[in-house]
């Protein structure tokens, strides 16, 4: 059975985070291990508090993992501050895992900070571009290129840029968009649409994490880049489409739709 690191913050609600990825890995029936970065106090109304992980205890956590259980991928969610960034670059530097997807994450999808501002830098320079594939939505990457994404030609020029700043393939997720879900994958200098329907449900908390989690699974799996993408795609339009409707706020997905 192939294994796939989770390094990313808990979601108490259990529809993001640590507990979002480990529902994906385990609806594709591979083994999920998780290193936890910071502990929330949220639901689907937004979050409370944050409380980070030491960064010792951290890198203690991959250390185990590592030693024991080599993952066949690794998604990277959270990353509080820059303590939490430096004891994950230490550990992926040191054993070279294959598959990085990194969820750009900055914000939670209520809107509260989930990365110290001043982290910011060391995140762009350090933790980036290690990664094999990046996917921000485009509010994330806008900020992370200091610019503006309107149309779909500005999409493509966004990816480009992106790709050749932090030397990472980028999947640019269309979920912000009004009209359609498209989602934009560029590798090795190849643009590609992966076309989505957009969904009348309002309840998307998770849906990023999730994203990254399910191309975790293919590139795991063997599966190329592109097939990853459009297999994940696939998985996340069907668990929202499920219509699940958990809480008062921005409830989660339906990752187990599958399994009936």
């Amino acid at each position: 059975m192939k294994a796939i690191l989770t390094i990313a913050g808990s979601d108490s609600s259990g529809g993001a985070g640590v507990q979002a990825d480990i529902k994906t890995i385990t609806a594709h029936a591979l083994y999920a291990e998780s290193a936890v970065t910071a502990l929330t106090a949220q639901n689907t109304q937004g979050v409370a508090a944050v409380l980070p992980t030491p960064p010792d205890f951290l890198e203690q956590q991959l250390e185990c993992i590592f030693t024991d259980i080599p993952p066949d991928a690794v998604k990277i969610g959270m990353l509080p501050g820059i303590g939490q960034m430096a004891a994950v670059r230490h550990a992926l530097q040191k054993f070279r895992p294959p598959n990085i997807v990194l969820d750009t994450i900055l914000l939670s999808t209520s809107g509260t900070h989930l990365m110290d501002p001043q982290a910011l830098s060391y995140f762009k320079a350090h933790i980036i571009p290690l990664a094999d594939v990046c996917t921000p939505n485009l509010p994330e990457a806008e900020f992370l290129l200091h610019t503006k994404i309107k149309t779909r030609q500005e999409r493509v020029a966004a990816a480009r840029q992106f790709a050749l700043q932090y030397k990472s393939a980028v999947y640019l997720k269309g979920g912000h968009d009004a009209v359609s879900a498209d989602d934009l994958l560029y590798s090795q200098g190849v643009p590609l649409w992966i076309p989505g329907e957009r969904i009348s449900n309002p309840n998307t908390h998770g849906t990023g994490c999730t994203l990254s989690s399910a191309i975790a699974c293919g590139l795991a799996c063997g599966l190329s880049l592109e097939e990853s993408a459009r297999k994940a795609k696939e998985y996340i339009a069907g668990a929202i489409a499920d219509g699940l409707d958990l809480g008062r706020g921005n409830g989660p997905l339906n990752h187990m739709y599958r399994i009936k």
